[in-house]
């Protein structure tokens, strides 16, 4: 099986843990995207990021001096959202980390897909910005299918869609009856219906990663075994693709 999750926009540099051993698949394609944020300036920015000026101002100066292969930090311990809080891969035995080198994979706008392990520094970029590159009118149609491809490589596996709508579009569309797509919901019913709270599935998400590191889990079926957070899968409510896990 392989895992996709999303990235998160707080990011720190650590590598006090876990050099940063692999190299992102797409370097030179992030390479001409740091260009063209660079050439952007601070108003621009802001404008892209939707963000504060704070935010703004930090990034730019990120963007201005960023370089790609020095000061790195493992892709799964730069990020510091709520998923990779309740993953807390800082504490994984040398066991669930080899779990996720070969099975996690990070989507990213920047970056497109990294491995676990793959050496990154810090930057905002989120996917569905509106970014216009040479050749392309946002980061959708700039990565186009390159993510899909490198993803399933040569061997067909299950892939586990731990993602957000945002990143989950930039594989499911190019996905064939060959490569499976399981999606993971994490809700509570509501009126009889399954009411997801983002906030909550980030962290259901980051459990589902870290306990299936912990299981060494290799097919779908393990998946329903989960139970944290306060999760119970709902058999009724899941089919062969959808796995739906009520709190």
């Amino acid at each position: 099986m392989k895992i996709i999750i999303s990235p998160a926009k707080k990011m720190q540099v650590n590598s006090d843990i876990l050099d940063g051993t692999g190299t992102p698949a797409f370097l030179e394609r992030t390479e001409e995207l740091k260009e063209c944020l660079a050439s952007l300036n601070k108003d621009q920015l802001k404008d892209l990021f939707q963000a504060n000026d704070k935010i703004t101002e930090l990034n730019y100066y990120r963007y201005q001096n960023m370089k790609l292969t020095e000061n790195l930090t493992p892709a799964v311990l730069a990020y510091v959202g709520i998923q990779y809080q309740s993953m807390a891969p800082n504490i994984f035995t040398t066991d669930q980390w080899e779990y996720v080198k070969q099975h996690l994979y990070i989507i990213s706008g920047f970056y497109g897909l990294l491995k676990a392990d793959d050496g990154v520094v810090p930057y905002r970029l989120e996917m569905q910005a509106k970014l216009k590159t040479k050749n392309a009118k946002d980061l959708y149609e700039y990565w186009g299918d390159s993510i899909y491809r490198e993803l399933i490589g040569d061997k067909k596996e299950v892939i586990v869609n731990l993602a957000s709508k945002e990143y989950s579009k930039a594989v499911q569309p190019f996905a064939d009856q060959d490569t499976p797509i399981l999606t993971c919901v994490f809700g509570t019913l509501q009126g009889g219906k399954v009411k997801v709270k983002a906030t909550e599935a980030k962290m259901a998400r980051g459990f589902m990663v870290s306990f299936m590191a912990r299981e060494n889990a290799g097919n779908p079926e393990d998946l329903k075994k989960f139970s944290e957070g306060g999760y119970c899968f709902s058999e009724e409510r899941s089919d062969m693709w959808n796995y739906v896990f009520l709190k």
